[in-house]
């Protein structure tokens, strides 16, 4: 199982690091790891405007863009 922290914790930490996503850099607001039936099918890495989801050989699945409206704060 590929450890996030060591992958995509710099990413995080450091706010000039960015993630490239269509050759945009996306900062990256979390990561983890998502279940299908109950099993590990891989993980998702969560960006200002998208939530990305790998399976478990690390293979790249689909781009889910975010709702604006559903990420902003509510003051």
């Amino acid at each position: 199982m590929i450890n996030l922290d060591e992958r995509y914790h710099n990413y995080l930490t450091n706010p000039q690091k960015k993630f490239r996503i269509d050759g945009v850099g996306e900062r990256v607001t979390g990561y983890g790891y998502h279940c299908e039936g109950g099993d590990i099918a891989g993980h998702y890495v969560t960006t200002d405007n998208y939530k990305l989801f790998y399976n478990r050989q690390e293979q790249f699945v689909r781009k889910v863009e975010l709702n604006k409206a559903e990420t902003a704060n509510v003051k």
